[in-house]
This record gives structure tokens, sequence and C-alpha cells, in this order.
């Protein structure tokens, strides 16, 4: 009786790419084009004869990719999301050092 065997895959870490970008950076993209689309709605106008929301929710996107390829090019993974919580975060600027106040350990026993 022969003993099953069952494959392990030992490419868990290997990144899922589309076109060279994430899927993090694919949701940035889909995200572009809705705001570019609420754009378009607003605006309400007329470009290369077809309506505006439908050229900067197609146009942009598409330009984005080739943009966000160089932008991310030798860097990280999840370069990106850290990218945007680094620039959304507050900074905190001071011309003092933080002071640091160590506890004093009386319980030292000799």
């Amino acid at each position: 009786m022969g003993l099953d065997v069952t494959p392990i895959y030992r490419n868990l870490r290997t990144r899922v790419t589309f076109l060279g970008l994430e899927a993090e950076d694919l949701f940035v993209i889909l995200a572009v084009a809705v705001v570019m689309n609420i754009c378009g709605r607003v605006l309400n106008r007329e470009m290369f004869g077809l309506p505006m929301n439908m050229v900067l929710q197609y146009l942009v996107p598409i330009l984005s990719v080739p943009a966000l390829m160089l932008f991310k090019y030798g860097k990280q993974r999840g370069y990106l999301k850290d990218w945007l919580l680094f620039h959304i975060k507050p900074h905190v600027y001071s011309s003092l050092e933080r002071t640091v106040s160590w506890p004093l350990n009386t319980s030292r026993t000799e």
C-alpha cells in the first residue's frame, strides 16, 4: 500500500504582479479612474469630441500605469503604500531633543 504524497509549493514569497505592478498599485489606478470619472462629470465638457468623464476615466489611468512603473522601478515590495503612509501622517518638527527620563532601579539587591 503506497503512501499518498501531496506537492508542497515552495514559492510562496513570489510577488504577484501584472505589468510589473502589485495588487495595491492596481487598486490605486482603479481609484484614480473613479476620481477622474467624477471630476469629468463635474466638469461636464467634451474633449476630442468625447465626454470629458470618459476621456479622463480611461486616459489618465492608461497614462498612470507607465508612470507608476517608472516610479516603482528598483523599489522594494509595498513601496507605494509606505510612501503614501509616510506623506499622510502628520510630521512633528521640533528644535529641541526629546528628553528621556529613565526610572531609577532602587530594588537592586547586593
